[in-house]
């Protein structure tokens, strides 16, 4: 059973000012739809994309490469999509045991390395990176919800980074409690940061095309295409998610065998961040057929 920590009870319904943010606490999301979808990848190329302090979490030869993309309609600080890009890891100097941290994911510290974080809106930018140390900008995004599919296009200067489809499962009505975690790298250190969820969710585990993941021609994610991503493994609905984010964050120094010629991006990107809830025009770049 998940616990909400005491100290989040506590200030239930009292008030936070960061930043210039306002917020009402704690600070959480409720109706919003989300889909998640789940492919397999090289896990020794994946090692490439990780901080040396995290480890690519094994499903038995594979890594993960986790999408997932929320549709914010409920937010202290407005609604805004998140298009999540992640690799499933391990905290700690050495790799973990195949598929146990699944199953114990305090003990091994699981939880998902964030290698793109677009969203819609400004202020989404300035609290995500400044607080939570969440490796956020703005990018062009929808989130479609469609009788028999859930999709989501990134865009970037109008082209095409990603899109992801799932297909949409018969039931929604899994319950789920659990502690997310989320490692980012930004401002030369590794930053944890936790969501409390407890929502109800529908997945598909078997047969083709439950979901796909396109990486198109912008330059962003052009070095993902060297992870062999393969067929989806899990296509997962949340009709409506609630989370709660824990205040709690964890931070360590990146460390490096010598010093980095280029400086990592620091808080010289969040200062003159501004509070604008304004989302970038809608993505239009062609999506290539399946």
């Amino acid at each position: 059973m998940l616990m909400i920590p005491r100290r989040i009870k506590q200030y239930t319904g009292r008030y936070a000012l960061v930043d210039g943010i306002p917020f009402k606490l704690p600070v959480s999301a409720i109706n919003s739809p989300a889909l998640m979808a789940v492919f397999p990848i090289n896990a020794k190329k994946a090692r490439a994309f990780l901080a040396k302090s995290v480890q690519p979490f094994r499903l038995w030869d594979h890594g993960l490469l986790i999408v997932t993309v929320i549709d914010y309609r409920e937010t202290p600080i407005g609604k805004y999509i998140e298009y999540s890009i992640g690799i499933a890891c391990t905290h700690g100097s050495k790799p973990a045991p195949k598929l146990l941290p699944g199953l114990l994911p305090n003990l091994f510290r699981t939880g998902q390395y964030v290698i793109d974080l677009p969203v819609s809106s400004e202020i989404s930018v300035k609290g995500g990176k400044g607080i939570w140390g969440m490796p956020k900008h703005q990018g062009q995004l929808d989130f479609k919800i469609g009788e028999n599919r859930v999709s989501s296009q990134y865009d970037l200067d109008g082209k095409l980074v990603a899109y992801v489809e799932i297909k949409k499962p018969q039931l929604t009505c899994i319950p789920i409690k659990v502690r997310a975690s989320n490692y980012c790298a930004f401002r030369g250190m590794l930053m944890k940061s936790d969501i409390l969820l407890n929502n109800k969710f529908g997945v598909r585990l078997f047969g083709k095309n439950k979901a796909r993941f396109i990486i198109g021609d912008h330059p962003r994610l052009q070095a993902m295409k060297d992870l062999e991503i393969g067929d989806a493994i899990a296509a997962i609905y949340l009709p409506s998610i609630h989370g709660i984010l824990d205040d709690h964050i964890e931070s360590w120094f990146l460390d490096y065998e010598q010093l980095p010629e280029k400086v990592p991006e620091g808080m010289e990107s969040v200062i003159n961040l501004g509070l604008s809830e304004e989302w970038l025009p809608p993505p239009e770049a062609p999506i290539p057929p399946e």
